[in-house]
């Protein structure tokens, strides 16, 4: 693949013209000291797509079809640099966001959130679903334009097995396929927020619901969340949308009591509010039956429910589920058409593939048990080690949200420990600008192996000592 990309490229670019004779297969592998085999092969393709033409007992040459570059770069002239910030009209860029590394394989002791343990996921299911979805059979769903449509495969999966097991009971036309969770916030936010309208959040939440919010001018109040999530009494008054992680409150993993989601029903009921709910990590509650979905007790339909495959596949997959009303579904499929008109046919299809073939629970099932015995061994260090929890959640989950001294400063703390090769998340960007907070941090388990977790504990807990 290497080297067909090289010939390839350096013909696409005008480097090799039309009739220039390669290398003989013998002197290009003694050369770049490779099988001859692998350089015959990558020749082949060549052929087989038109870049170049074998002729008898010359060898190989850049065929006439080949696609040339037809219009060679031209020199600039240096002039005046455009002045983009008077162009700019708004800007996005600057928001407290949480720094990902993108090199944590390369660390050993990482505790990061939100990544695939590839030690986990079927490979080779996943690679036959996407083989299949490429076939001839699915050459539709793979090339074809569904217009504002999505995959129907996925969207009955959904309906008929996943909202079931979460209490929910929705119709194809009231389920709308997303590029992850954060692509359906934004869509509700576009669709039912702007100036004069206030969002409450809760605080500390999700630091890219922040960002979604600011974009349309809302008015934004941060609730302080407590052992049970989010208290529907501290909601301002005049508050026209709720957004809330009850299952798993992002990032103290704490999980919201039926007393309470009731309440915050009733809440919403007497002031005409609707309430996003974003089903964060349902599928980790190991250590007991997850609640049924606050959608799911819903009796009056305000509530809209936000799904995602993100975290329970893998974070690049960038694939969710909004669920609502079928007016306000039939207005953010709209919404979706002018931005993306749909996601990717062919993953949509995989993924249905991955889900109806059972893969999918059989993958949840190996991470339940897995995130359970490390959830153990970090539990029996933390206690050991002295370190201080906040909000333990009592269902599972994936990581700690944890508190350091007042005197730490926890990006300070994860800088030093990047040295010793421990990845660890600051907490301060899960919290409003109004109400800093610098002592939390997060440790998660869904990537670090289990026998590397007492040695990766002690490092931080003697960098909390020494800091």
């Amino acid at each position: 693949m290497q080297l067909r990309q090289s010939v390839a490229g350096a013909i696409l670019s005008g480097r090799l013209r039309v009739d220039d004779r390669m290398p003989s297969s013998r002197k290009l592998a003694a050369h770049l000291k490779i099988s001859r085999i692998t350089v015959t092969l990558a020749y082949q393709e060549l052929v087989a797509d038109g870049y170049l033409v074998s002729r008898d007992r010359s060898g190989y040459y850049v065929a006439d079809t080949a696609p040339i570059a037809q219009i060679s770069p031209v020199p600039k002239t240096p002039t005046k640099a455009v002045d983009w910030s008077a162009h700019l009209t708004r800007k996005y860029s600057g928001a407290r966001l949480l720094s990902k590394a993108t090199n944590w394989r390369d660390y050993k002791y990482p505790f990061i959130y939100g990544q695939a343990d590839p030690s986990i996921f079927n490979h080779s299911a996943w690679r036959a679903c996407a083989h299949r979805a490429l076939g001839r059979r699915d050459f539709d769903a793979l090339a074809g334009d569904y217009v504002e449509a999505d995959d129907p495969e996925l969207v009955d999966f959904i309906a008929r097995h996943t909202l079931p097991r979460r209490g929910i009971a929705a119709q194809p036309e009231e389920i709308l396929i997303t590029l992850g969770a954060q692509n359906a916030l934004w869509i509700v936010a576009q669709l039912l927020l702007k100036p004069g309208r206030t969002a409450a959040i809760e605080n500390p939440g999700y630091p890219g619901l922040r960002g979604i919010l600011d974009q349309t001018g809302c008015t934004v109040s941060a609730v302080d969340v407590d052992e049970d999530g989010l208290p529907p009494q501290d909601i301002p008054q005049g508050t026209n949308i709720v957004f809330a992680t009850p299952s798993h409150h992002a990032p103290t993993t704490v999980t919201m009591p039926m007393e309470r989601r009731r309440l915050l029903l009733d809440r919403a009921e007497r002031d005409n509010m609707i309430v996003v709910e974003d089903d964060y990590e349902f599928e980790m509650s190991f250590l007991r039956p997850p609640r049924p979905a606050l959608r799911s007790i819903d009796t009056t339909g305000r509530v809209i429910y936000v799904g995602s495959f993100s975290k329970s596949l893998f974070p690049g997959l960038r694939l969710g589920y909004l669920v609502g009303p079928e007016p306000l579904i039939r207005e953010a499929r709209a919404l979706r058409a002018t931005v993306l008109r749909h996601p990717p046919g062919h993953i949509q299809r995989t993924t249905a593939y991955f889900l109806g073939l059972g893969h999918y629970d059989a993958l949840i099932r190996r991470m339940r048990n897995t995130f359970q015995e490390r959830r153990e061994v970090m539990s029996t260090e933390i206690t050991k080690l002295g370190l201080q929890t906040s909000h333990a959640s009592v269902y599972g989950g994936t990581s700690f949200w944890m508190k350091a001294p007042k005197h730490i400063d926890t990006a300070d703390l994860a800088e030093n420990l990047r040295t010793q090769s421990v990845i660890i998340e600051a907490g301060s960007a899960f919290f409003s600008e109004t109400t800093p907070e610098n002592t939390y941090y997060r440790l998660a388990y869904s990537s670090i192996d289990t026998s590397k977790i007492p040695d990766g504990m002690r490092l931080i807990a003697r960098a909390l000592e020494s800091g």
